[in-house]
């Protein structure tokens, strides 16, 4: 095991001579996280360069998934490259970012062999300033009438919807594009803030437009540029001599906002989302030791320093809403943990918000790979914050996998701010199954206890009164559908990512089907859990894709899914069912489900293994205690 230096040393001279010290030795997991805490310690351009240098000693297998984004601009962006790049690298990520020509978005957008398309980019940056596209209101807006801004604002929104649908006709990039900033001294002002018609009301409106317009297409986004500016600071964000010399808007110190605020898309969008926050509880989720100081003597209320750990609760909450699991991971006597938990007046967050609890005397590492496992997710999911940089050290050294939240343990304002910057729990949509995940792993203890206290598995499954809903994706859940192959890693045959806007191609092509299934029982609705993807080849139909969800693997759904499937093929007059199992270090669940229901092996190569099953001879059958409904 390494032996790090001290987690709270800071000199960048000594990290990169520990970072040198630790290639020479090979020790690359100890670079990585030197290279990574002298990022955080100072999240500069310079510094971004210098890390970026750093992880490119690493090995090619260290550096991230591979990203291609294409920016398409009015105004210089480089400048914010390295401090993406470098961000996304601490997330898994290997950004390639190319810019456009400057201020040529229109001719790349129409221009079929424009690099835009000759690329192949993952994500589209539409990166235009309100200077630029509305340059009558920016600029010149006390000139127009009221009328007449209405006018300009409909030409633009048409014209931007135009180019929408050029880019969606062309490429299934997923696309994120700019809103229009207000601004810093508005024409009117301080007139302007009451004004319904005014300046900054009509850029707001534009805004508004703009979102209604990315809603009408698949895998279409909005950055609110506007509230990026905001939060950083309008004064602090421009640099107005850079602007007219450079053609440079954003200020040097603004740069590394700018690449978070895209990061902030470019993670959900290529899959890298946290899946569960784990939280220390002294000094963490209250103020103060509970074991020393009692219940009385920990601080959490409406007054400072207590209203500050209320902020992270609200900010834990906020992400339970959202389909993020909570989880307690606390060096602490258990039963004066839980009597915090349940009793103290100041708590926002209750017991049946935490999907899982470890409040012992083990260590953290062993606590996370137990937390891990009970959820069934994988140890990559989860997001660990802590007081204690001694604890976060270690995680980080023994689970280098587990996101580490840095935070002041003198000042707890930042707990709630390290959670919510997170790119790890950027959501761009919101499904019912999101916002009852919390509810769904409470009725998943319920049914452990079944198991528990039954005889025998059919007994099991019978007691538990299984109703399937099958069906093909719609509208309704093509977002649920993508967001499926983009999440589940165990149960998941060929683990191949997918897009709305890819799901809806294979939707529309005659010789696919996209299946998806939602399973419910006596405890409530487990949401969609499933997808199956196949293709007509000749007299066979092939997975394209076969996943389920974590949460119902063990109780037959995927022989359901299957039987789903043989039923099709059969009415359809295919022979046989053939797929690939693609094995990933997540996967292992899934490798024996093809040949567990009759299927031959018919290939092996260094990917992996094809798999197929005669129709006329082995039909997969229904489990009986699996009510099935076509919708």
């Amino acid at each position: 095991m390494s032996d790090p230096e001290p987690p709270n040393e800071t000199s960048p001279a000594l990290m990169r001579k520990q970072f040198a010290q630790a290639i020479d030795a090979g020790d690359h997991p100890l670079a990585r996280r030197l290279a990574e805490r002298f990022w955080r310690a100072n999240p500069t351009t310079a510094n971004a360069a210098a890390t970026l240098a750093m992880l490119g000693k690493l090995p090619e297998a260290a550096r991230g998934t591979p990203r291609s984004v294409f920016f398409l601009r009015s105004f210089t962006v480089e400048p914010a490259f390295n401090p993406l790049k470098a961000s996304a690298a601490f997330l898994g990520l290997e950004i390639e970012a190319r810019a456009g020509e400057f201020n040529a978005y229109v001719q790349e957008i129409i221009d079929p062999a424009s690099a835009l398309y000759t690329s192949e980019p993952d994500v589209i940056v539409l990166a235009v300033q309100a200077r630029d596209l509305l340059p009558e209101i920016w600029t010149n807006f006390t000139d127009h009438t009221s009328d007449e801004v209405d006018e300009i604002i409909e030409r633009a929104l048409s014209s931007l919807s135009g180019w929408i649908e050029m880019i969606r006709s062309r490429t299934q990039a997923h696309l994120v594009i700019h809103g229009m900033e207000c601004p810093a001294a508005p024409a009117n002002d301080p007139m302007d803030g009451q004004d319904l018609r005014g300046q900054q009301a009509a850029l707001r409106r534009f805004n508004r437009e703009l979102v209604l317009i990315s809603r009408e297409h698949a895998g279409v986004h909005v950055l609110d540029y506007d509230g990026l500016v905001a939060n950083f600071g309008r004064d602090r964000w421009h640099d107005e001599k850079k602007w007219l010399t450079m053609r440079m808007p954003v200020a040097a110190d603004a740069l590394t906002a700018l690449a978070d605020g895209w990061l902030r898309f470019l993670a959900p969008l290529s899959g890298r989302a946290a899946k569960c926050l784990v939280c220390d509880l002294d000094n963490t989720m209250w103020g103060g030791i509970i074991g020393e100081d009692g219940m009385n003597g920990i601080a959490l209320g409406i007054e400072y320093p207590g209203a500050a750990f209320q902020q992270f609760q609200r900010a834990a909450l906020d992400l339970y809403n959202q389909g993020v699991v909570l989880a307690i991971c606390s060096k602490n006597n258990h039963d004066d943990g839980m009597e915090g938990i349940r009793t103290h007046p100041g708590m926002l967050l209750g017991e049946e918000h935490f999907a899982a609890v470890r409040i012992n005397w083990q260590d953290k590492v062993t606590n996370l790979r137990e937390i891990a496992a009970e959820l069934n997710i994988g140890i990559d999911s989860l997001v660990f914050i802590d007081d204690n940089p001694v604890e976060r050290e270690m995680v980080r050294e023994m689970l280098p996998e587990v996101t580490v939240l840095d935070i002041d343990e003198h000042e707890p304002l930042g707990h709630a701010r390290a959670v919510r910057a997170c790119p790890l729990f950027a959501r761009l949509n919101l499904s019912d199954d999101d916002r009852r995940r919390g509810q769904m792993y409470a009725e998943q203890r319920q049914r452990s206890e079944l198991q528990s206290n039954v005889t025998s598995m059919e007994d099991y499954y019978r007691s538990l009164e299984m109703v399937a809903d099958i069906g093909q994706v719609d509208d309704t859940r093509l977002a649920r559908v993508a967001q499926l192959t983009q999440k589940t890693n165990q149960l998941n045959m060929t683990t191949r990512r997918y897009s709305e806007q890819e799901i809806a191609a294979f939707a529309a092509d005659p010789d696919a089907r996209v299946y998806w299934i939602n399973v419910k029982d006596r405890f409530g609705d487990n949401g969609v859990v499933g997808v199956m993807i196949t293709r007509a080849e000749g007299d066979t139909w092939a997975f394209d894709t076969f996943l389920m969800s974590c949460r119902v693997i063990g109780r037959t759904v995927e022989t359901a899914m299957l039987a789903t499937v043989t039923e099709d093929a059969l009415a359809a007059g295919a022979k046989r069912l053939a797929g690939w199992f693609l094995p990933t270090k997540k996967n292992a669940p899934a490798q024996a489900i093809y040949e567990h229901h009759g299927f031959k092996k018919t290939e092996e190569s260094s990917d992996g293994t094809r798999w197929e099953l005669d129709l006329g001879t082995d039909p997969v059958e229904a489990p009986g205690w699996i009510q099935r409904n076509r919708t």
